[in-house]
């Protein structure tokens, strides 16, 4: 047995990747479901028709999920695609600026002792001995991309068949256990439930209210383009650790055109961002919507962000939920199989 046991688990090692869209799958079938009960419940025709079946009713979410996505591209893209348009015209001008601001703050330090032209900085940037290395740098970045939406892919058809048996599933999951824990089982099901469809919604809280507050905050600072950069940093907030780091960059180069004022007051905006939404909001909207104390919510993404990097801080908070779920209840088993306590006295004290 325990041969048998170290075979499994690192057979379990060799295919975590896969165990991770299983469990991810797993996650958004849970948070998915009570929105798919609720279609569920609804009549195909007002009067005399039956209801929804349930692989329509799941059809219906992603359709409702597509079609927002798609209003919301409508709405933003135009003046969206004004500003990137606009961008596009002014980036060399903007890149030789700051390419030259660059220089000047070198060499006003010492750093640098004379000008140099673009062409002067690659070449003593020697960029044609790491010919290889960048070839392979971008052929590796496209694979990424490319496995990161079929594995998109993967999630969604999994999360759809996961939602259809989700009623066969829960009923293997009941028969595992003694019939006098099943109700204990299925309550705790449904708290995971609760809490998982929370998080989902929690993530999208936050994505705008990041995204909100950096065009206000860029709008005020003078930073040209600030509808683009505020949605990228929205999008960067769905991607912890890295995500708001990386959506940050393009605003600081766009500040960089106009002065290394602008980007120092752009930095200090979104480190002090960043620092509230780690250390405040994150923590208050999950404690909120998740039932899950703050201290839970950072240790969790601590531990996540340090086990398993970008992926293991986006499953940090629904993990956690649910762990603490499963200690409730056993604390609650245990709780109720432990004899009433006698006082000295004699009386019993439950």
């Amino acid at each position: 047995m325990v041969a048998l046991a170290a075979m499994l688990l690192w057979a379990a090692y060799l295919v975590r990747g896969v165990l991770l869209l299983i469990y991810v799958s797993g996650l958004l079938a849970i948070g998915f479901s009570p929105i798919v009960r609720l279609i569920e419940r609804q009549r195909l025709l007002p009067v005399g028709s039956r209801r929804f079946p349930r692989w329509l009713a799941i059809l219906v979410l992603y359709l409702f999920l597509i079609g927002t996505i798609t209003a919301i591209a409508f709405l933003v893209f135009p003046p969206l695609i004004d500003q990137a348009q606009e961008l596009w015209r002014v980036a060399p001008g903007m890149l030789a600026r700051g390419f030259e601001n660059a220089q000047e703050w070198l060499i006003s330090r010492g750093l640098l002792s004379e000008h140099l032209t673009w062409r002067q900085a690659v070449e003593r940037a020697d960029v044609g001995s790491g010919g290889e290395r960048a070839v392979g740098t971008v052929f590796t970045a496209v694979t990424g991309v490319l496995g990161g939406l079929f594995g998109l892919f993967t999630i969604l058809v999994l999360t759809f068949y996961l939602l259809v048996e989700a009623g066969r599933l829960r009923e293997a999951l009941l028969h595992m256990f003694p019939r006098r824990n099943r109700a204990q089982v299925d309550a705790a099901a449904r708290d995971i439930t609760v809490k998982v469809s929370a998080w989902l919604g929690g993530q999208l809280l936050l994505a705008l209210t990041i995204g909100a507050t950096s065009a206000i905050g860029l709008w005020l600072m003078g930073i040209p383009f600030f509808y683009v950069l505020a949605l990228i940093s929205g999008l960067g907030e769905m991607i912890p650790v890295v995500g708001p780091i990386l959506s940050a960059i393009p605003a600081i180069a766009v500040a960089a055109s106009v002065s290394w004022n602008k980007v120092l007051y752009v930095i200090i905006f979104f480190v002090v961002q960043q620092q509230f939404e780690n250390h405040v909001l994150v923590p208050k909207i999950m404690e909120r919507q998740v039932g899950v104390s703050p201290v839970t919510v950072i240790v969790a993404l601590l531990i996540g962000g340090n086990l398993m990097g970008i992926a293991g801080a986006i499953l940090a908070v629904p993990s956690a939920a649910i762990i603490q779920v499963l200690i409730n209840e056993w604390l609650a088993a245990e709780e109720g199989r432990m004899p009433p306590i006698e006082t000295p006295a004699g009386t019993r004290v439950d």
